[in-house]
């Protein structure tokens, strides 16, 4: 099979994980051309592979959950690891070709490929508790919210996003980078970056630099229709984030800034304040406050 001829030239056996050759040679195969419009930046470098892995702390034997796996690489490493993985591709050339790389050169693991859109998948044929994934840039953040709220099997993970993203992810309420994304995903755990990666592992090699973001699952701190009331106010929040909370929140709280900073005060929350200064219950408070129902 030509696309993987340098995988297993002069070895007695194939390499584990793909390299810049075969990365080339698969995408070659299937005629590949990576596109912006599905986020698609392939990793080609074992070592930074195997950090990942690390990082993750993946252990033998658990079900993991990896997004967007494209040709393969960091799936390889996964199993090389001795997780089962899970694999939603919405690419079906890639999903159709990665069994046959992983029979290859990981013959013996377990993989289950579902070939769909990562934001509409609502069941899985397994109960993974990690997710691990290079995610695609474009839709890094619908995809985490996602899976979260629809997988709460999902107890920890790593993911590889553009780092404005995930710096943006980790954020603690007052920084310049927190916003709506910092308190969406704080509803579901607490999250952190964890290191670097460079573009130079990736082809195409990309414009953004990218970042490891890690997190762990804690208790969710209302219901879900609380957190669907939280997070409407945390979007009209950010929307307007130079403007204080009794002006950004008028529209979803009664429609005038009086009715706005009522609510705010019967949640003991500054009217003044901006979104910028909450934390993800400091939005429930006022949620709770604004919707009898919810309290």
């Amino acid at each position: 099979m030509n696309a993987h001829r340098h995988a297993a030239e002069g070895t007695e056996s194939a390499p584990r994980l793909l390299g810049p050759a075969e990365i080339r040679d698969l995408a070659g195969l299937l005629d590949v051309t990576p596109t912006k419009k599905l986020g698609q930046n392939f990793v080609h470098d074992g070592n930074t592979v195997r950090r990942i892995v690390q990082v993750a702390g993946v252990q033998r034997g658990e079900t993991v959950l990896e997004i967007g796996p494209g040709l393969g690489s960091l799936t390889l490493g996964l199993l090389e690891a001795g997780a089962s993985v899970i694999a939603v591709e919405i690419d079906r050339r890639l999903a159709e070709q990665l069994p046959h790389t992983v029979r290859l050169m990981q013959p013996g693991t377990s993989l289950t490929v579902v070939a769909d859109d990562a934001l509409r998948v609502t069941e899985l044929p397994g109960e993974p508790v990690r997710l691990v994934a290079n995610l695609p840039y474009n839709v890094s953040v619908p995809v985490l919210l996602h899976l979260l709220e629809h997988f709460p099997s999902l107890t920890s993970g790593i993911v590889m996003v553009q780092a404005e993203v995930g710096h943006r992810l980790a954020a603690e309420p007052g920084s310049k980078v927190y916003g709506g994304p910092s308190v969406k995903a704080a509803w579901y755990g607490t999250w952190r970056t964890a290191g670097q990666v460079s573009r130079m592992v990736f082809w195409p090699v990309p414009n953004v630099d990218s970042v490891l973001v890690g997190f762990e699952r804690g208790d969710e701190p209302g219901t879900e229709e609380e957190r669907r009331a939280t997070f409407a106010l945390v979007d009209a929040a950010f929307q307007q984030r130079r403007k204080m909370l009794r002006q950004a929140l008028s529209g979803v709280l009664g429609g005038s800034a009086a009715s706005a900073a009522q609510a705010l005060e019967r949640a003991g929350i500054d009217p003044q304040a901006r979104g910028e200064q909450l934390r993800v219950e400091d939005f429930l408070a006022i949620a709770r406050a604004s919707q009898p129902s919810l309290a």
